[in-house]
């Protein structure tokens, strides 16, 4: 027997399709349910994503957003049918660990990616470092970001960085605008990677980190990022219409 939980954004068209799939399906509370419908956009989806990470319940995204990358097509008909022959896509966040000036930790959870970006007029200086080693002493750039392969058409892409197909256990290591190395495009890494970010001359040029767009970090000196394998995003996907479709549909538009 399904048990839902409905999630909607605030918008009015998401809390209209709540209400109307509550009444037609019925409801129950998320800690109570075997699947998760979540109504909104992809950064509705993220937000129930990370909300939800305890329970370990498989989230149904309906798009009534406007990309929906991580959504189904929305319908208020056949849904039970929709869930029963569902696909499941698992996705391992990234763990983010920024250190401030001060000594300050502050720790976050990515499902896209996790990105460092200048927090003033100049470019920020970075040393970047791949499992202990320095890899690249001086990035000179607007700011860097590591994706997994489920972001990799987010904000990773937009920057130039590469589509990674789901599945692949390697990470997107990104600059965004580099000024030197100047033709310098990022590196993949494996999955395993933990990669460091320190940043030079950090009270001339300012820099935040940011993990999903959210849990705004200012002002760091440092940055760690590595996957979190104990922690799983269920994620569930009409037959032919999963993230491994939709990222190879993406290279060719």
């Amino acid at each position: 027997m399904t048990r839902i939980a409905f999630m909607a954004s605030e918008t009015e068209v998401a809390q209209d399709a709540r209400e109307k799939l509550s009444r037609r399906y019925g409801e129950v509370a998320p800690e109570n349910a075997n699947v998760i419908v979540a109504l909104g956009g992809d950064g509705f989806m993220l937000q129930t994503l990370h909300g939800t990470q305890h329970l370990d319940t498989p989230v149904y995204g309906m798009n009534c957003g406007t990309v929906g990358f991580m959504m189904n097509e929305f319908s208020l008909d056949g849904l039970i049918d929709r869930l029963q022959v569902a696909a499941e896509e698992v996705i391992v966040p990234l763990a983010m660990r920024a250190i401030t000036p001060d000594g300050d930790v502050h720790d976050a959870l990515a499902l896209n990616e996790v990105s460092l970006l200048r927090a003033g007029p100049q470019v920020a200086k970075l040393r970047i470092s791949v499992d202990g080693r320095v890899r690249m002493e001086e990035l000179v750039a607007d700011g860097a970001l590591v994706s997994t392969p489920a972001g990799s058409t987010a904000y990773n892409y937009s920057s130039h960085g590469p589509i990674i197909p789901i599945g692949s256990d390697v990470l997107a290591l990104t600059a965004m605008s580099a000024f030197r190395p100047r033709r310098w495009r990022g590196a993949l890494l494996p999955s395993s990677a933990e990669v460091r970010f320190d940043v030079l001359q950090h009270e001339k040029r300012p820099v935040m980190a940011e993990a999903d767009s959210r849990s705004a970090v200012r002002n760091v000196v440092a940055v760690i990022i590595r996957s979190e394998p104990a922690i799983r995003h269920r994620i569930l996907f009409d037959p032919g219409h999963g993230l491994e479709e939709r990222l190879i549909r993406e290279q060719f538009v």
